[in-house]
């Protein structure tokens, strides 16, 4: 992952209403959630929660799909995958520290 898109995920991330939707958004799997759905459960007005999605889909942190007339947006796995095997890459002083799992990877 190119230390770009690294600081702009963690610049992303780094506000409390963006980490919130991020967070529930990777406990909601590949499948997503509705923006009307992730706005009802955080509290979090639509028009606020379009600038936090349009930030984390940006950082490419989440994808939006089209399901008839709703925004669906889930968590990016590839890119957060990325995102800590980069933060963990030279841990444990580049001795082998064993396997670090992936997460919902879809391949």
């Amino acid at each position: 992952m190119e230390t770009s898109n690294v600081i702009t995920a963690l610049a992303a991330l780094a506000q409390e209403s963006r980490l919130a939707v991020y967070r529930l958004l990777v406990q909601a799997g590949p499948q997503g959630l509705a923006a009307s759905q992730i706005a009802e459960r955080l509290d979090i007005p639509p028009s606020s929660l379009s600038f936090h999605l349009k930030e984390l889909t940006h950082a490419g942190l989440t994808v939006q799909t089209k399901a008839g007339r709703s925004l669906i947006y889930a968590a990016n796995f590839a890119t957060m995958n990325d995102l800590v095997g980069f933060l963990t890459e030279n841990c444990c002083a580049g001795q082998a520290c064993g396997p670090v799992p992936s997460c919902c990877t879809t391949d």
